[in-house]
């Protein structure tokens, strides 16, 4: 029966939706699962991990060094855990993909990257080519396996669960090569955009970081995250971090509203695990009407206000 080990993604206060997407992923592996919290005085994390249907223990491990997730000081105490385990499993986010790949490397083997789909214990589906195209991947028998979890291809796993919560000591010390130094991040009451069940989207056709008011005004209405294409990052209109796509965030909400977004594919590749697509656009050969659920031909700078006088 396997053995698998979630290592937690959280920010010492609230524990990531990410997880809880993982726990899905490894109900659909099957056998015991447990989930390692590191940090330092994250004992909230510890309790909403163990209320998490489907888990059996709750791994605490507390020390100053991993008291901020520095990959290079927590794949190390990973490690240390995984020996009792058939499979280790992190989120396929920012978080997982700088730490799971060197505790595969630690571990001395390759990682199965983006796991969107589970056949066997040993076999998993995965995309490729920017979501182009799925190939199936599998392990050989015996073998030790570290993964990430695509989140956008699983529910997040209800709660009602009480796992055991074991505190165990750190086996490591601080990395010598890297130190933490800081987390800027540019606050907000919207919903975070990658955990969003609703996004309203914009792209380079709102020409500037003050037409970008008009989605933050609709999102608001809505109570909604906000995303945006490369192209309007890379005009500067918006911050890196609410870019949505291949290189951005993936991400499935129950609704996505793009405005003004034409659909390259590697925006495609970033919402269409998404429930249900809307498209505003002037140009109606835009790629994106190729996967929308309900496309509109039309100019973002009436359409939006429309759309709020009908929400009131």
């Amino acid at each position: 029966m396997s053995k698998i080990l979630i290592v937690a993604e959280h920010d010492g206060h609230t524990l990531n939706l990410s997880t809880a997407k993982c726990v899905s992923c490894a109900k659909a592996i099957g056998g015991d699962i447990d989930i390692a919290v590191l940090g330092q005085g994250h004992d909230a994390v510890g309790a909403q991990a163990a209320a998490l249907a489907g888990v059996s223990r709750v791994l605490m491990i507390s020390a100053a060094h991993l008291a901020h997730p520095l990959a290079a000081n927590w794949a190390p105490e990973v490690l240390q855990l995984a020996a009792n385990y058939t499979h280790v499993i992190g989120p396929s986010t920012t978080m997982g993909k700088d730490l799971m790949p060197r505790v595969a490397a630690l571990v001395g083997v390759n990682q199965f990257s983006d796991v969107m789909e589970v056949l066997s214990p040993l076999s998993f589906r995965r995309p490729i080519y920017a979501g182009n195209a799925i190939i199936d991947v599998k392990a050989a028998e015996g073998q030790k396996i570290v993964m990430t979890v695509r989140t956008a291809s699983w529910p997040a796993t209800g709660s009602g669960g009480n796992a055991v919560v074991e505190q165990r000591t750190a086996q490591g010390t601080a990395a010598g090569h890297s130190r933490y130094l800081a987390l800027n991040s540019a606050g907000s009451e919207r919903p975070d955009l990658q955990g969003a069940s609703k996004v309203v989207s914009g792209g380079r056709a709102l020409g500037s970081a003050e037409g970008f008011a008009l989605i933050y005004r609709l999102a608001d209405k809505l109570g909604a995250g906000v995303g945006a294409s490369r192209a309007a990052v890379d005009a500067g209109y918006v911050p890196s971090d609410m870019q949505v796509g291949q290189t951005g965030k993936i991400i499935a909400p129950d609704l996505y509203l793009a405005f003004g977004i034409s659909g390259a594919i590697q925006h495609i590749t970033g919402i269409k695990d998404s429930r249900t697509i809307v498209a505003v656009n002037k140009d109606a050969e835009a790629p994106i009407f190729e996967i929308a659920d309900i496309g509109l031909v039309g100019d973002l700078f009436t359409v939006i206000p429309e759309i709020e006088a009908l929400l009131g």
